[in-house]
């Protein structure tokens, strides 16, 4: 893989995980397996020595010191908090030129140290930024916005390659044209039939609102990264020096490792406890998978399921509360909400997607008579709790912070704290400090590409912003649609897809909640629930092919294509295309409305999305094989249309009341139930 997420195979979301951890042969039933962070490497650019480390090392100390400042009023710099537009300039100034000595102009080039040229870039970035931040004042008082003088279009001209250039070197070609081309829209606005039509600005005057408004390249996901998730980034990466990695996969095989595929249940948990903290896909495949996937080939299961199982559980997981990656607090900005809000809206769906996992695994091991793992091969969960006992009151800490004291900004500064401070304390979990010192490098290295990706999506919003298109895209958008919602949700869902494609998940919601988000809630839809809907479709082409990064970074530890673990995945993350329509059409799933209405959609939901798990994988529990026949096709069909409307009984999906499509997925799953067991019966009976 090369370029981008699509082409590099690794984004700055997939990078906050990048550094220590261990190596599989630490892990249970593994050994000679590579490192995770190895791996890792390999996938992101130029391994950190020398100046270079120095560099990346003091970058993430001064930027943890200035967020600190601002988010605490420390006044630690020149006795004063930087307003916001200088902050954030300095915020560029000292992370996005690390792109051009991370990652190289030509991924070919990776081996050995950056360049001259590559320094040149980044010293010439740094001071361009400079520049802007020391006429940070100057910039608000005098509306550069849109009446910047002649040097700071120029230089503004200057900043916009150097940003495509750093999101060519992120996330490859394919989204660096689609952004360029958006973010010049202005200039040719006026020439663009209708419904596309807007006002026109010139070249210049394009490029000076990208640098100098809030609306643009230091919009809002420029001040959501500024406010909210750097911290996170950094409690990602030094919960992965401290083994947190290894802590979770221990965990999970202690707990589901003697069940039914109990290998495979391990990925599924293990996978949701790292992304859901890391906000990564791929280093989360990576760093779970070297684990996992050789765990579940020597228990029975097929490379390529093996495979899927890690990069759909892997997905997923950046769905999963409390932290779902840099996505949901980009969306908390837009929706103006707090992000315990949105996390607390995103519990049901993620855990309706993971339960829909279990099933089909559990009846995918039935079918096939896959048992569990063998106890020696199991930790013994006394040993793992003793063994990494400090994290759990640091995730306490960290849930109590943000969800019931609301305090998203902060709170993963402290539990870093609390985690790097039980850490070194304990003489068998203390870090060296050179490793620590990496730890700090792999920060700055997250927090720098993810800074390159979100300065040149921001210019999306700018040229909507500026052309005045993104309120009549809305109405246009509805009328197309004849005002109706399901095809509404249909056209968001696939242009979802294909923007997930070419787009990290961060960047492809940014840009659908600015074109797409407004037209549906036009539609009458809730507003939280559309926003769901689009982060989950983002990250839909993570395992669907023919993109399916998640499962190109499986692959090599499968020992199999990466199409074939893409063809599993489609089935087994099936939930990944369904659960979105359920929420969104029902959004008392999550949890809007009376409670009644929260009560009776959780009652109905969850045994719904069993029975579609089970027809998806041909086995019903305590029922046996749905037959494999034409009528086979035919009870499928009946449990998983029967098991969706039970799921999701809303009116506007059939025509009906609720309490008649509640009615017609009962009599359809009783239909496909009956079936399989008179089918299962018959079979028992008859003579060997």
């Amino acid at each position: 893989m090369t370029g981008g997420e699509t082409q590099r195979g690794a984004t700055a979301r997939d990078s906050i995980e990048l550094g220590s951890g261990r190596p599989a042969a630490e892990a249970p039933g593994h050994a000679g397996e590579a490192a995770p962070e190895q791996m890792v490497e390999e996938l992101v650019g130029r391994p950190m020595a020398g100046a270079m480390r120095a560099v990346f090392v003091a970058a993430a100390v001064v930027v943890t010191l200035l967020v600190l400042n601002q988010l605490l009023n420390l006044q630690l710099f020149t006795g004063v908090v930087f307003i916001e537009n200088r902050y954030l300039y300095i915020l560029a100034v000292l992370l996005f030129p690390l792109v051009f000595l991370v990652l190289p102009a030509n991924p070919k080039d990776a081996a050995g140290p950056p360049p001259w040229y590559d320094w040149a870039l980044a010293a010439f970035a740094a001071a361009l930024f400079g520049w802007f931040a020391y006429h940070a004042t100057r910039i608000l008082s005098e509306g550069w916005e849109y009446n910047a003088p002649t040097m700071a279009k120029v230089l503004a001209g200057v900043l916009w390659l150097l940003v495509m250039e750093g999101l060519r070197r992120t996330s490859g070609w394919p989204m660096t044209i689609v952004v360029a081309v958006v973010s010049l829209y202005p200039v040719v606005a006026e020439q663009i039939p209708n419904p596309l039509k807007g006002s026109s600005q010139s070249l210049p005057d394009t490029l000076a609102f990208h640098f100098a408004s809030a609306e643009s390249a230091f919009g809002i996901p420029m001040r959501a990264f500024a406010e909210i998730v750097v911290g996170f980034i950094v409690f990602g990466v030094a919960l992965n020096f401290t083994g947190g990695g290894r802590f979770f996969n221990d965990l999970a095989f202690a707990l589901v490792g003697r069940f039914r595929g109990g290998a495979a249940q391990v990925g599924i948990i293990s996978s949701a406890l790292q992304g859901s903290i890391s906000g990564s896909v791929i280093s989360n495949v990576v760093s779970s998978g070297v684990v996992t996937i050789p765990a579940m080939k020597r228990t029975g299961f097929t490379a390529a399921y093996a495979g899927a199982v890690e990069a759909v559980a892997s997905t997923g997981a950046v769905l999963m509360p409390p932290v779902m990656g840099s996505t949901a607090f980009v969306m908390a900005s837009f929706l103006g909400r707090s992000y315990g809000e949105i996390a607390l809206a995103a519990t049901v769906p993620a855990l309706l997607f993971y339960l829909a996992l279990v099933v089909q695994i559990d009846g995918y091991s039935a079918l096939r008579g896959i048992t569990g793992m063998r106890p020696f091969e199991l930790p013994r969960l006394g040993a793992v709790i003793r063994e990494g006992w400090f994290y759990l009151p640091v995730f306490a800490l960290l849930v109590f912070l943000m969800v019931y004291l609301q305090d998203e900004a902060t709170a993963p500064f402290y539990a870093t704290a609390l985690l790097i401070a039980i850490n070194q304390a304990l003489p068998s979990h203390r870090m060296s400090w050179a490793k620590l010192a990496d730890c700090a490098a792999s920060v700055a290295r997250g927090l720098a590409e993810l800074v390159a990706i979100l300065l040149a999506i921001g210019t999306i919003i700018g040229a909507l912003s500026m052309t005045g298109l993104a309120g009549t895209l809305a109405n246009d958008l509805v009328y197309l649609a004849g005002g109706a919602p399901l095809v509404l949700l249909v056209m968001g869902a696939l242009t979802s897809f294909v923007f997930g494609m070419g787009m990290t998940v961060t960047a492809c919601y940014i840009f659908l909640a600015i074109v797409l988000a407004p037209p549906l809630v036009k539609a009458g839809l809730d507003p939280l629930a559309v926003h769901l809907f689009i982060m989950y479709w983002g990250m839909v082409s993570f395992i669907t092919p023919p993109v399916a990064l998640a499962t190109f970074a499986a692959a090599p530890i499968a020992g199999v294509s990466a199409m074939r673990i893409g063809v599993q995945s489609v089935k087994l993350g099936f939930a990944i295309y369904v659960v979105p329509f359920c929420f969104v059409l029902n959004p008392a799933l999550i949890l809007k409305g009376s409670a009644a209405e929260v009560a009776l959609a959780l009652v109905l939901a969850f045994p719904g999305i069993i029975i579609v798990g089970a027809a998806m994988q041909g086995y019903v529990g305590g029922l046996g094989p749905v037959p494999k026949n034409p009528l086979g096709w035919a009870v499928r069909a009946c449990l998983i249309l029967g098991g969706f409307l039970l799921a999701a009984p809303m009116p506007r999906l059939t025509g009906f009341s609720i309490a008649a499509n509640i009615g017609l997925a009962l009599v359809l799953i009783a239909a496909g139930l009956v079936l399989t067991w008179l089918h299962n019966n018959t079979t028992r009976r008859k003579p060997a």
